[in-house]
């Protein structure tokens, strides 16, 4: 078990941005950062990164948290796996107290898959740096391939000798489970024989964005028609093939850096590319591309460059990965090498001057690439032409944004000299099509709003008829929360405020009397809700407030961190998203639009006492309602108005110091 002591100097060293900034493509926006939700497919920035409050929040889903807790969310780390993470990242030595048995068996199948897949990287690397058949065979098929011994080392590549079980045995020799072996594809299990899967095979592991292991890609080396020449790991709960690209976690922080990504098909493409400096690359791994290697890239920047080699057939087979690219929003380019030559042949045969220079003169936007591609086809005839011109007008349907489409549209008419009337009516009806599709699928008029819309309208038409009572609830629960977030925001600050004191003078008649005092927000926020013994009905509220009340009691001072970093999930989660709101006004940009928002401590004497009156109208009311609602209940033809007048009375002096009107 990690000591107390490891995780709060991690807590201390970590810095939410820079964790987060190596899975999400982080823009600064005012003295935050925001980026695009790493968890949803959206194409405006609803994620939140604060460096001052350390936490981050996606409004898109409404999660939240720490650099721990996004790591647990986004790489399904468990909480012991996260900080050895960041311990690891930030050089921080890590201290353990002994685990208990109980304990070690707590480790869930997911982890126990890692583990196995980590020490299977380590095992094969060794062997082919360390061993004589490893040397002989794995290692000089990589040298022969030009690969420098630092590029190998990068890359973790490595070497399963060609026998039936070596690893497996050397595996359960250390203490890992079969069944782990066999659940991640290392073994291969058959009635009572088990062998390896990777025999024989060269070996490229695949890691994560975060570099954990999740699967291998194996090279034959020896020519046989029965065997295939790559082969993968098997799909499982940590390998999915679709939703991973090889590279991506030596890519990450260039792709973000250079603001592009370069997409290959192989993994020696890929590592021709780093030994050439060229970083920001990776491959779809022989498999046709997915929106979720799509998103995955999206992560990190807007644009894309997928580099195809010269084979025809290859490229037209490839045209779909490039409207998929557009589907999401993205802005691809293309670069064709020379006939016969790749990605990995043509770096190996030229200078990395010589591949940078061909890789940005070479770039071409998708419809100039789709005319050269398609257009000796075409020739002369007429059809063929306008074959190839519908099909561009459908790949430019289906970029999401309105002005690109236009642009795209107007690029079109001028390379295909046709007017952009036509292109646009073409577009038009494809839009349509696509559009009454999608309408049919949910067997509804395209003409009505979907099920959805209804669904919201008669759930907020049972609210009006209801009286009004999950209004009053929603508005209880809101004073709630707004007070909390004030004791949260602002509960240690100093503020002057004004109280309007009434009293009956010597003609029985009452007056007012203004009394100013200095004191901290808490203070003055506790003696209010104490005085009127208010409890939360929001339960989460209730045991956040209460948290803040401890702390006042003990240290007469709020420490935001130790709510933030609570082991109760509830309250961490909640502290976090109100701390979070503050911030997301600044996604929108106001300030560029001439839209300030006014400082709230400028007004915060008011935020305090007006929090504290609608509170106790909103509770006046509810009282008022159960007087009358106890007396339906017996029957009663006798209601007690002297205390209904009471709490009347006490409801609109509420409303005059709240300057509002019944």
């Amino acid at each position: 078990m990690i000591s107390k002591q490891t995780i709060d100097r991690v807590f201390e060293t970590a810095r939410v941005e820079e964790v987060i900034g190596e899975f999400v493509q982080l823009k600064k926006a005012g003295s935050n950062f925001k980026g695009l939700s790493p968890f949803t497919d959206e194409k405006s920035p609803s994620f939140m990164v604060s460096p001052v409050k350390q936490i981050w929040k996606d409004f898109s889903t409404g999660k939240g948290g720490t650099s721990v807790s996004f790591l647990m969310e986004h790489e399904h780390y468990s909480y012991p796996e996260a900080i050895r993470y960041l311990a690891n990242k930030y050089n921080i030595e890590i201290e353990e107290t002994e685990q208990s048995d109980e304990q070690k068996q707590q480790l869930n199948e997911r982890e126990s898959m890692f583990l196995v897949s980590k020490f299977a990287a380590e095992y094969f690397h060794d062997l082919m740096l360390h061993t004589q058949q490893g040397k002989a065979i794995g290692l000089s098929y990589f040298k022969e391939r030009g690969f420098r011994d630092d590029i190998i080392e990068k890359f973790d590549l490595g070497y399963c000798k060609d026998e039936w079980d070596n690893f497996t045995k050397s595996a359960l020799k250390k203490g890992y489970d079969i069944k782990y072996l066999a659940s991640t594809g290392l073994t291969i299990v058959k009635e009572n024989k088990q062998f390896d899967r990777f025999k024989g095979r060269v070996l490229f592991p695949i890691h994560s964005m975060s570099g954990r292991i999740l699967g291998f890609g194996g090279r034959i080396l020896i020519a046989d028609k029965k065997a295939a020449k790559y082969l993968n790991s098997p799909e499982s709960d940590i390998y999915h093939k679709s939703k991973i690209l090889y590279g991506i976690y030596q890519a990450k922080k260039e792709i973000a850096k250079q603001d592009n990504c370069f997409l290959v098909e192989g993994y020696t493409d890929v590592i021709s590319f780093h030994q050439s400096g060229i970083e920001n690359v990776v491959a779809s791994s022989g498999t046709a591309l997915t929106s979720d290697q799509i998103r995955l890239v999206r992560r990190l920047t807007q644009n894309i460059t997928v580099l195809f080699d010269g084979d025809a057939a290859g490229l037209r087979a490839s045209i779909r990965g490039i409207d998929l690219i557009l589907e999401q929003g993205m802005n691809v380019k293309v670069v064709t090498f020379p006939e016969g030559e790749d990605p990995d042949s043509f770096a190996k045969s030229h200078s990395d001057a010589e591949l940078k220079e061909y890789l940005e003169n070479k770039a071409q936007d998708f419809i100039n690439f789709k005319v050269s591609l398609l257009m000796k086809e075409a020739k002369n005839d007429p059809v063929k032409k306008a074959g190839l011109i519908r099909d561009i007008v459908t790949s430019i349907s289906k970029i999401p944004d309105g002005i690109q489409r236009e642009v795209y549209v107007q690029e079109c008419s001028r390379i295909m000299d046709i007017s952009e009337r036509v292109l646009f009516s073409e577009l038009a009806q494809i839009l349509n099509k696509e559009a009454n599709s999608k309408s049919k699928q949910r067997n509804v008029d395209p003409n009505q709003p979907p099920p959805e819309y209804f669904a919201e309208q008669e759930s907020a038409m049972t609210a009006v008829k209801g009286g009004g009572l999950a209004q009053k609830v929603n508005q209880l629960e809101l004073l709630e929360k707004e007070i909390i977030r004030i004791l949260l925001l602002f509960g240690n600050e100093e503020v002057s405020f004004t109280n309007i004191i009434e009293t009956e003078n010597e003609h029985g008649k009452l007056v007012e009397e203004i009394e100013k005092y200095t004191s901290p927000v808490f203070k003055e926020l506790y003696l209010n809700l104490q005085d009127d013994e208010i409890e939360f009905t929001n339960t989460v509220f209730q045991l956040v407030y209460y948290e803040l009340i401890n702390q006042i009691s003990q240290n007469e001072k709020i420490e935001i961190s130790s709510l933030i970093h609570h082991e109760n999930k509830e309250i961490a989660n909640e502290v976090t998203s109100i701390l979070m709101d503050e911030e997301k006004y600044t996604l929108s940009e106001w300030e560029r639009k001439n839209i300030f928002v006014t400082e709230t401590v400028n007004i915060l004497p008011k935020l305090v006492t007006d929090a504290i009156l609608n509170l106790r109208r909103i509770l006046i009311e509810r009282k008022i309602n159960e007087i009358m609602k106890d007396a339906q209940k017996e029957n009663s033809k006798t209601v007690d108005l002297e205390l209904i007048s009471n709490y009347t009375g006490l409801k609109k002096r509420l409303f005059e110091k709240l300057n509002r009107v019944i």
